[in-house]
């Protein structure tokens, strides 16, 4: 069984310390599969292939605009992470009969087109480009990559595994600040632009209503039961660290 955590809203750094502990937690065998939901505070991050000058701005700059900067251990380039995007970070072993990474990942893309889909918005993907996207031209009809006329990206996935128990994840769109994306460019793609479920569609979902969609949705790309998603928006981090520990040790 897969448990999850909805965090609420959160700063980065003390969420991915608690996502390290959990993930080494994992490795160890201590706790069971579980996945973090939440949306954070304003922050860039810049994975283990971020190029600097995909930051578009000094950090003290950003400081002073009230958004982080952080060097993480996940793929990928810079990315961007606000309120109003869901952040999913599932924490599982793929081990014995998941061992795919390709699969793992278009796994994440399917649950975050799950999302969206309701809402009129059909996606697709990108040759070479990770993440999920949609025509803005025909965001109700995704004509493929070749044929997509103004292609914008909706939702980034970033992931590490190590002895096949993952970490990070994605981060999807619904009512995030675009403006702020105007400090990098994200995923180091320059010739396309980023969009949210609520500038495509003008629907606003919370990120606690996709967090309740996207769990079983996790659990069901990775052909696990899921148990009930705790409400944890009130829990110091550290008593999730704990309830993960307790549920691995429960009938």
């Amino acid at each position: 069984m897969i448990r999850g955590f909805f965090l609420g809203r959160r700063p980065y750094l003390p969420v991915h310390e608690l996502m390290q502990s959990l993930f080494e937690a994992r490795q160890r065998g201590e706790v069971g599969d579980t996945v973090l939901l939440l949306e954070h505070d304003p922050v860039i991050t810049l994975g283990r292939t971020a190029k600097r000058e995909n930051l578009l701005a000094q950090p003290d700059a950003l400081a002073r605009l009230g958004v982080e900067v952080v060097e993480t251990g996940r793929g990928g380039d810079v990315t961007l992470h606000a309120p109003g995007q869901l952040v999913a970070y599932p924490i599982v072993d793929l081990s014995p009969d998941r061992r795919d990474v390709r699969k793992y990942v278009q796994g994440l893309t399917a649950v975050m087109a799950s999302l969206v889909e309701p809402h009129g918005l059909s996606t697709g993907t990108i040759s070479g480009k990770i993440g999920m996207w949609v025509d803005a031209e025909s965001p109700g009809h995704w004509p493929g990559e070749e044929a997509a006329r103004m292609p914008v990206k909706l939702g980034a996935i970033g992931v590490r595994i190590s002895r096949w128990v993952t970490q990070h994840g994605f981060a999807l769109n619904l009512t995030t600040d675009l403006a702020l994306f105007q400090w990098i460019v994200p995923c180091g793609i320059r010739e396309f632009g980023v969009a949210s479920l609520e500038q495509m569609t003008g629907t606003r979902l919370a990120v606690r209503d996709a967090a309740e969609l996207a769990f079983p949705a996790i659990a069901a790309r990775l052909d696990r039961a899921a148990g009930p998603l705790v409400d944890a928006s009130e829990w110091p981090l550290d008593r999730v660290l704990e309830a993960a520990r307790l549920l691995a040790v429960t009938p």
